[in-house]
């Protein structure tokens, strides 16, 4: 290898760097056709060229974003259509191991996450959430107007462990989609050290509590909080955040909110079982057994 390098006047540091710089670069691009499978939906008769005039993303220029979405089908859809947005040519993926779970029975168990976007005046910014599939209850998320892992699961992943009080957990599973973010070296390392198994769906169904999430907290606080600036933003998510955790009750929790059922189910006054259906991921769930003591 001391011969290549000579060979091509360059040195050890210098080819390392080049390849973190890439590897952090492709990561960034992954996650972002997960964002333009968000745009797409919302708006499915906007160019790509309009999508990058809305997005303005630091990777790439105009010509190169419009070549990437093309690329990958994402040219103006004349009927609905699920895009696949995740590039699996040459990355590794986890495994589904949502598909090795019939029941949840506690907080802690499973964690399901997902990054979307939110347009703040003219520049994008990219919310991520990690939510406790037992509880419903949000346990870490970020906002930041950069896709790189260090700025969306990193700094959510180590809310929820902070939130937790917990360094180290029994088998956790941490669900995602098969962005980057969720497959770069630092999140893995966190993942390995605090004893959290990594899975990823499979498909668009794979992962819809953490999508649907995503649209509470949009639709139902930020876009009628309306955030002036970045500020704002982060103090308005800080409140829906809180406020959908402690005040806003749950169908499926019993009309309690997501901190109330777990301060319920640790005292013993409430039981709940969820079962997971293994032909769509838990989208489809039974009430094996719920009792309230008054």
């Amino acid at each position: 290898m001391s011969a290549l390098y000579k060979h091509f006047r360059i040195s050890k540091q210098g080819f390392h760097s080049r390849l973190n710089r890439e590897a952090s670069r492709r990561e960034e691009l992954l996650q972002l056709l997960e964002i333009l499978k968000d745009i797409r939906e919302d708006h499915p008769r906007l160019s790509v060229r309009q999508i990058y005039f809305m997005i303005k993303p630091k990777t790439m220029g105009r010509d190169e974003f419009e070549r990437y979405c093309y690329g990958y089908g994402l040219k103006i859809m004349r009927k609905r259509s699920y895009i696949k947005t995740t590039d699996s040519r040459g990355v590794n993926r986890f495994s589904n191991l949502l598909l090795e779970i019939e029941l949840i029975t506690s907080i802690n168990q499973v964690w399901v996450t997902d990054i979307t976007y939110f347009r703040l005046i003219e520049q994008m910014w990219y919310l991520t959430f990690i939510l406790d599939l037992y509880s419903r209850s949000i346990v870490g998320y970020s906002a930041s107007t950069s896709l790189r892992a260090e700025d969306t699961s990193l700094p959510a992943l180590v809310m929820a462990k902070k939130n937790r009080k917990r360094d180290i957990f029994d088998n956790l599973i941490v669900h995602s989609d098969g962005g980057g973010q969720f497959y770069c070296r630092e999140y893995l390392k966190l993942t390995s050290k605090a004893n959290i198994r990594n899975s990823m769906c499979e498909n668009v169904y794979g992962n819809t509590h953490a999508e649907r999430i995503n649209g509470t907290i949009k639709n139902d606080y930020l876009i009628p909080y309306a955030p002036a600036n970045p500020k704002e933003l982060h103090q308005k998510l800080d409140k829906a955040v809180y406020l959908y955790n402690n005040q806003r009750p749950h169908k499926s929790l019993g009309r309690y909110s997501p901190i109330a059922f777990e301060k319920a189910t640790a005292k013993g006054t409430l039981q709940k079982t969820w079962k997971v259906c293994k032909k769509v991921i838990c989208k489809t769930k039974k009430h094996m057994n719920i009792s309230i003591e008054d």
